[in-house]
Formats: C-alpha cells, sequence, structure tokens
C-alpha cells in the first residue's frame, strides 16, 4: 500500500512539475524586454543581416563590403480583413503586422495582436531581396529604397487581393519590382519580386529571403514547453528547431530542393516558403545585440538583355491554424507542435474539435471530451477502485499486523505480502492503470496550451478565457473539494505521517491549479466527479457483497 501511494505521489509531482515550468514560461511574470530599435535607426550595423552567398554559387556578397546607413524609409500602411500592417520603403521590408482577428486579450478586443514589429518591444520583420551574382551585375538588397506607388493601401468591399508594388531602379536600365499581393480571408501573403533588365547584358543573381527577430526575455527552463525561435523544412529533416543558443554556438548552411524557414512563438509565426523550383540554400545567424535571423536563397537566375523575370515566393504571417498551415506548405502545419506527446495529443485536439462542431462551445467541448477519456479506461479506472476497496476491507487486518510487529519493519512486510496473497490482492493493482492516464492528461494539458483556436475561448458564467487561469479561484477550489472526496473514499493509510501528507495533498494541488489554464481544470474536475461516482458505486457495490 505504501509502494502503490509512494508511486502515485512521484507521478502526480512529476506532472505538476512539467506543468507549472510550462505554465510560467507562457503565463508567468516575465521580465521586461529590452527595448530594440527600428532597423533604420541601427542601419550602421545593419551590413550584418545582409547573408553571405550559399557556398555553393559566387554571387557577390555585400557583407563584404560596408554599406552605409540607410535613411528612415517612408512607410506603406495596409489595410485588410485580417491585417493593418507597415511596409518600410528601405529594402521594401514587411516591418509591421497587427492581426486584426486576434485582440491580445479578452477585456482587449480593441487591440490586436501584433506579431511583426520593428518599434518598442520584441523585434520581428520578414525582408526578402537580391544579391547579384558577379561584379557586373548589381541588385537591390533589403538596406536600399524601394519607391510605393501610394502611402495608403486597404482592401475593398467586394475585393478578394490587393497589390501594392515597390520599384527600384539603378537609372541604367535595370529594374526590379517588389509586389506584395494579399488576399481575403487568408494569411498567405505573395511577395513577388520581378528583374526587368532593361540593359545591355545578361544580369545574374539570386533572391533571398530572411525573418529577423529578438530572442524574449523570459525566464529558462528545462520543462519549458512552449518554443519561440527558428524552425525549417528541409530533405534532410522535414521539421527541425533552431534555437537562438544554437544560433550563437553555429550557424544553419544547408541545400534543399523543398522546404521552408519560420520564426515561430506561442500562437503565431511568420514563414517564408519560396515559389521558385530547384535547390534552395537555407542559412542562419546570430547579430549579436540579442538579434538572430532564418532565411534561404534560391537558385541563381540569368535575365537576358530585354528580358525579365518573376521570381514568386509566400509569407505566411499569423496563426498557428493546422488546416490553413498545411495547405500553405508541406510540414508546415508541425508548427503546432505537441513535442513527444503528438501521438496523443492531435487525435485528442481532433476529436475535440469535431465535438466543437457540434456545440459550439470549447468549455462543454472540453467536458464531453473528458466522458469520452472516462469511458476508454472505464475498465481500468474500475480495476483500480476495486482494489482500492478492496485495501479498505482489509484495513483492520493490516492494521493488527502493523500493531503486531510494531517497529520490525521486515516482519511487518513479510505479513502484508502474505496478506496480500491470500486476499489476492495486487498491491500496484490501484496505481497501474492511474499512471497509464497520466500520459493522456499531460497531452490534453499541451494541447490546451499550444492550440490557438482556445486561445480566449469563452465557457459560461465567470470564465472568458479557458486558456488563462480562473479569475476567481472558483474551479480549482471546486477541483480540490474533488481531491478531498475521492481521499475519504480511499483506504486511510496506515502510516499517521503518510496520511497528514494525503491529506495535506488536496490543499497542495488546489493551490497548484490556481495558476493553471481553466480549461485543464475543468477537465479535472469534471474527471474527479466522474471518478467519484465510479468509484463509490464500486466500493458499496463491494460492500454489499461482503
Amino acid at each position: 500500500m505504501d509502494f502503490q501511494r509512494i508511486i502515485l505521489l512521484a507521478a502526480l509531482a512529476f506532472t505538476l512539475m512539467m506543468m507549472y515550468s510550462a505554465w510560467q514560461r507562457d503565463y508567468g511574470t516575465k521580465p521586461v524586454t529590452p527595448t530594440v530599435a527600428s532597423s533604420a535607426s541601427t542601419t550602421a550595423g545593419a551590413v550584418k543581416d545582409i547573408p553571405a552567398a550559399p557556398p555553393t554559387s559566387t554571387p557577390v556578397t555585400p557583407a563584404e563590403t560596408p554599406v552605409a546607413a540607410a535613411p528612415k524609409g517612408k512607410r506603406v500602411h495596409v489595410v485588410t480583413d485580417l491585417f493593418d500592417a507597415d511596409i518600410d520603403s528601405i529594402g521594401g521590408d514587411l516591418r509591421r503586422v497587427d492581426l486584426l482577428k486576434y485582440p491580445v486579450a479578452v477585456d482587449k478586443q480593441d487591440q490586436p495582436t501584433r506579431l511583426l514589429n520593428d518599434g518598442q518591444g520584441e523585434y520581428f520583420v520578414a525582408q526578402s531581396a537580391l544579391l547579384p551574382a558577379n561584379k557586373e551585375s548589381v541588385a537591390p538588397t533589403h538596406t536600399d529604397e524601394f519607391v510605393p506607388e501610394a502611402s495608403e493601401y486597404q482592401l475593398q468591399s467586394g475585393e478578394n487581393t490587393l497589390r501594392i508594388p515597390l520599384h527600384w531602379s539603378n537609372g541604367s536600365g535595370l529594374e526590379v519590382i517588389k509586389t506584395y499581393t494579399f488576399h481575403r480571408d487568408s494569411y498567405v501573403i505573395d511577395v513577388d519580386l520581378q528583374v526587368k533588365n532593361g540593359t545591355d547584358k545578361a544580369w545574374q543573381g539570386t533572391a533571398y529571403r530572411q525573418l529577423q527577430r529578438s530572442a524574449p526575455a523570459t525566464g529558462s527552463s528545462l520543462t519549458n514547453r512552449t518554443y519561440t525561435g527558428a524552425v525549417i523544412s528541409s530533405d534532410e529533416k522535414i521539421y527541425s528547431k533552431i534555437a537562438f543558443k544554437d544560433m550563437e554556438k553555429e550557424q544553419l548552411s544547408l541545400d534543399s530542393k523543398q522546404g521552408w524557414v519560420a520564426m515561430m512563438q506561442h500562437y503565431f509565426l511568420g514563414a517564408w516558403v519560396p515559389g521558385a523550383e530547384g535547390s534552395h540554400h537555407l542559412y542562419s545567424k546570430a547579430l549579436g545585440d540579442n538579434r538572430y535571423m532564418i532565411g534561404m536563397f534560391d537558385p541563381t537566375i540569368t535575365v537576358e538583355p530585354g528580358k525579365d523575370a518573376l521570381i514568386p515566393a509566400r509569407l505566411y504571417v499569423g496563426p498557428k491554424l493546422p488546416e490553413m498551415l498545411a495547405a500553405v506548405a508541406p510540414n508546415l502545419e508541425r508548427t503546432v507542435d505537441y513535442g513527444w506527446l503528438t501521438v496523443l495529443a492531435k487525435p485528442l485536439f481532433w476529436l475535440l474539435d469535431q465535438i466543437h462542431g457540434a456545440v459550439k462551445n470549447w468549455g462543454w467541448s472540453i467536458i464531453i471530451l473528458t466522458i469520452f477519456i472516462k469511458l476508454a479506461f472505464f475498465k481500468l479506472s474500475a480495476a483500480s477502485y476495486k482494489s482500492m476497496a478492496h485495501m479498505r476491507q482489509v484495513q483492520p487486518k493490516m492494521a493488527a499486523i502493523k500493531e503486531r510487529y510494531g517497529d520490525d519493519r521486515q516482519k511487518m512486510n513479510e505479513a502484508m505480502m502474505k496478506l496480500y496473497r491470500e486476499e489476492k490482492i495486487n498491491p500496484l493493482g490501484g496505481c497501474l492503470p492511474i499512471l497509464v492516464q497520466i500520459p493522456v492528461f499531460i497531452a490534453l494539458y499541451y494541447m490546451l496550451l499550444e492550440n490557438v483556436e482556445l486561445r480566449q475561448a469563452p465557457f459560461m458564467l465567470w470564465i472568458k478565457d479557458l486558456s488563462i487561469a480562473d479569475p476567481y479561484y472558483v474551479l480549482p477550489i471546486i477541483m480540490g473539494v474533488t481531491m478531498l472526496i475521492q481521499h475519504r473514499l480511499n483506504p486511510t493509510p496506515l502510516d499517521p505521517i503518510q496520511a497528514r501528507v494525503m491529506m495535506v495533498l488536496p490543499i497542495v494541488f488546489t493551490v497548484f491549479f490556481i495558476f493553471f489554464p481553466a480549461g485543464l481544470v475543468l477537465y479535472w474536475v469534471v474527471n474527479n466527479s466522474l471518478s467519484i461516482a465510479q468509484q463509490w458505486y464500486i466500493t458499496r457495490t463491494m460492500a454489499k457483497a461482503a
């Protein structure tokens, strides 16, 4: 009996440690992020963020030649049904993106989440430009100025696309047009580079695209779950994370015929997906001053005199919605990352999503999902509760053994094992079925934490957001009460110290769960309530049969 409780306590303590650490990572108090100045004001060092040419080709690398500080560019303001964004004329960079459908908080519905940002707070921008392939060719990098045709663009009612062209020319007949195309009801932005060669010589160059961002100034922990950093997909590995600290140790240099690069954070990401066929070169770099970049080169192209060439690409800037991501590029949906628990969390969310499609409320969906999970483990739970009920019946005999042998632990254990054999009791019978359910519980926790669909999802009454803690602590207190009732239904430990520990456990869990997402606490409350009903029925049935 002692061994059984020790295993359960250890498993529950480990579960709480993992969840609390991840919760602190995402919702706990965070240190203030150092202010990162915009690229326009720090461009004196911006030469560092022009990528070096791929080792397999011979483009001229502007990073080898000092570039004068670029002046602050003009801003092009873009408004669509999903975005409020700014494009800077310097490089034609996408510098600011507010996601209009995703407010920062339930009580701040008029303040959209800012994903891309070059102002105060965490720095995160999307860049794309060209590198010349030889000294005879010239090309605009993201430090050169493009000329926009207008300063304001808005997607009008009845329109499905919005095009924003920006022009660059060196005055010798070479022209580059960068065109952003926004689509209604889509977080995918087409970003095309058109090279028009009006010179009398062939032009050669390569397009590059990169994402720059600063690392969030948050505390670190071994069990942190939500990941903020770079991810890539390539021929070599369909999904791979490249943490900021890894960029500081080693630069990525990888050729791949297919794939993408992205920077992701909790619920949201930015990703470049190439449109050109052929071998692409993926790279990363730590720039210093808490700035990092991940990017990719297209294959080198040649544009003959009097000809032009279109270099397409797509930029995804938005929430991590699995179905939408899967339609953008293969394996991009893996950024909804459940880690090693994907095999459990993914089908759990699929089932939860199907339930939500019917009931239209994520809280009730969690309750119904909990019932399904309980039914799936019904026989295992029954075996556990039968074992506990049997233990409760023989507890007077166990107390007599303890009183008879006193402090002689060896003889007491031998007598206990003999009693177990005579009564056909498996001391682990009440423990193992519960241990089997712990991975499911942890997978559900990470599923609730990772999926943006549950972000700011209301339930009822005072629960306005299932992804954050209950503001009035009602659900944690109810959960503590259900744990106390379960404790009363279980046999009392013979060891008085252990008995006191088990009495305190519901209070400890209640305190922990005050900080956890309301959706997870709701799951535990429903699960505990169903367990109480099942355990009470089994205990009563066995008592009548005795």
